[in-house]
């Protein structure tokens, strides 16, 4: 290849690329971002002494989110709470839930009180979940199915904003956290309601399910299985009311 023809090829070569650059960066030739399945009506603060109340920047607001929950779910709640970044880890653990695992540093919750209980099958190192297990959930299942649900989406709406904010900066910026939300109590609804005992093995540091198919279950179905089948009713009626007045049925 002579200097003419080395010449010609990188002439073409910055000429492709140009016109791959021009084509990226030109808005017209992108399609605009997905109208949300379920949106949600931000719901403007009521004015104090005559003056609106402005909602904080995201990173101001964990002062007032977290007196926001408390009033919601009661004073109790106040001692479990995230000291730091509470939009953002509970955008994060919603996001979570359908997955295998949540990281313990994302929670806007601390962990739950007393330790896992399990009992001994007696067979092939087996064992039960027991049911003592279930009571370490009881405070926290009354706290969330006890609130008031038209309460709970009047405060999602005030904030959503800030919940939208957080889920863009969470990997998400053409997303919807709506509809992220509605994804995910729509799964949760679907967990399974199996028969007890229900056998665990330990085949390093933590129990899993036996059955394959309960181990293959997202986080949060897990987490309603592991509370057990009373709570997770009551969870799951909560969860159903509240998808009725966040979510456009279709």
């Amino acid at each position: 290849m002579d200097d003419n023809e080395i010449k010609w090829l990188i002439a073409l070569l910055v000429a492709a690329a140009a016109v791959a650059a021009a084509w990226f960066f030109w808005d017209g030739s992108r399609p605009p971002p997905a109208e949300p399945l379920h949106p949600v009506e931000p719901l403007s603060v009521e004015p104090v002494d005559g003056e609106v109340v402005e909602l904080p920047p995201l990173e101001e607001s964990d002062r007032y989110f977290a007196l926001e929950l408390i009033d919601l779910f009661g004073p109790d709640l106040e001692t479990m709470l995230a000291d730091e970044a509470l939009i953002d880890k509970s955008v994060a653990t919603v996001d979570n839930l359908t997955r295998s695992k949540i990281a313990e540093k994302i929670r806007p919750v601390g962990s739950l009180p007393g330790r896992f209980v399990v009992s001994a099958a007696g067979d092939n190192g087996s064992f039960y979940l027991s049911t003592d297990n279930y009571d370490r959930y009881t405070a926290m299942v009354d706290m969330v199915t006890e609130a008031d649900v038209d309460g709970v989406v009047a405060a999602y709406r005030r904030f959503y904003p800030l919940l939208q904010q957080a889920y863009a900066q969470l990997g998400y910026p053409d997303g919807y956290f709506n509809d992220r939300a509605v994804e995910v109590i729509d799964q949760l609804l679907t967990t399974p309601e199996p028969e007890e005992p229900i056998r665990l093995v330990q085949p390093h540091v933590l129990y899993e399910f036996e059955d394959p198919d309960l181990e293959a279950l997202s986080s949060g179905q897990k987490l309603l299985i592991r509370m057990g089948p009373e709570h997770a009713a009551r969870v799951k009626a909560f969860l159903t009311e509240l998808r009725a007045r966040i979510a456009h049925s279709n």
